[in-house]
């Protein structure tokens, strides 16, 4: 039993810490809705009741899937950049730029606005990474305040260049149809951007997994002091991985410009780039766990929407009961005395034995 639960440990607590959630959560929908039951219903049960609201599970999942992998393979590192939010941000918004700009062929317009938007973001997260390899600077610090500039930056740039003034409210020029991305379920928004996400999350799990450069990010993140003795260039790694990250992030920003809104909307920062820190952290920064940890997070989120729309729970509440699950279940110090109990009686038995 003790080797069973070792095994599964990190299940077992996602799955006790998601209940302990839900009893607090319908504790505090029963303390503040005059009509509980119905409200329990729509958080729990409203993303599933809906096809257009199913959808959208779908659709948020696609950029928090980009920037989850974005995340998990800087903290594969030990690399606390943050900065995913404004890569996304600004490599959306120059992605934009381009698209709105050019008119070709979709075979060639759809891959190289993407490109641009990637290699914008990857430029973006360069000066965070170079500042930390060459001066020992905070990537967390640098990246954070980076994020503001990119946020301030893309919407000069969209606003004063790209805006649509004839939209009736603050957007971009639409993009030429050579740059949609398809949306290919009738009836919903869904677009192959979520099939670009679960790619990109198999090729992220096998650059990590099953190449040398992979192997090298882990190991600096293991121990770097090691790295450096066993002849890894720590340098690059740090440089690369945070690279990869911004080119993520800003790549599942774009899939969403192209997918669903056909136009750059954000007048304010979406909020994905923090979104996959949480997932990235849910899912222990393993590429195939953040496929299930965003999802479940979008499913939140979207609970969340309904719940505000079809009851009388307050949206700070909202907030509140999401809030109160992803601590639980992003908590380290959750149940370890309990982990720690196991692994000493399964100890003890091998030692026995």
């Amino acid at each position: 039993m003790e080797k069973f639960l070792l095994k599964y440990f990190t299940l077992i607590r996602v799955i006790i810490a998601i209940a302990i959630g839900i009893v607090i959560s319908i504790f505090l929908i029963y303390l503040t809705s005059k009509e509980p039951g119905f409200s329990l219903k729509s958080f729990l049960l409203g993303p599933l009741l809906s096809r257009s609201r199913l959808a959208h599970v779908f659709e948020t999942a696609s950029p928090i899937i980009f920037c989850g992998l974005a995340i998990a393979v800087a903290f594969q590192a030990k690399q606390f950049n943050i900065g995913a939010e404004g890569s996304l941000y600004l490599g959306a918004a120059l992605g934009t730029a381009l698209g709105v700009s050019t008119n070709m062929p979709a075979f060639i317009h759809i891959p190289l606005v993407l490109l641009m938007a990637g290699l914008a973001g990857a430029l973006w997260s360069f000066i965070p990474a170079i500042l930390k390899a060459r001066w020992k600077a905070s990537e967390l610090v640098s990246s954070l305040m980076l994020n503001y500039v990119a946020y301030f930056f893309g919407l000069y740039l969209i606003n004063f260049h790209f805006r649509d003034k004839e939209a009736g409210y603050l957007v971009s020029y639409e993009l030429p149809e050579s740059a949609w991305l398809s949306q290919f379920i009738p009836g919903t928004r869904i677009h192959y951007g979520i099939i670009l996400a679960l790619v990109f999350a198999l090729l992220v799990y096998y650059f990590l997994y099953h190449t040398t450069t992979g192997y090298e990010i882990r190991s600096t993140g293991f121990n770097e002091r090691f790295a450096r003795f066993g002849g890894i260039n720590v340098f690059k790694v740090i440089i690369l991985c945070q690279v990869i990250l911004g080119f993520l992030a800003a790549f599942g920003g774009m899939t969403e410009v192209m997918g669903i809104h056909r136009r750059f909307v954000w007048q304010n920062s979406p909020g994905y780039g923090w979104d996959g820190i949480i997932v990235a952290i849910i899912g222990r920064n393993h590429p195939l766990l953040i496929i299930p940890a965003s999802f479940f997070l979008a499913y939140l989120r979207v609970g969340g929407r309904v719940l505000n729309l079809m009851s009388d729970v307050p949206a700070e509440m909202i907030t509140v009961i999401q809030s109160i699950i992803i601590l639980l279940i992003t908590a380290e110090a959750f149940l370890s005395q309990w982990k720690y109990r196991i692994t000493v009686r399964e100890a003890e038995r091998g030692s026995a034995a």
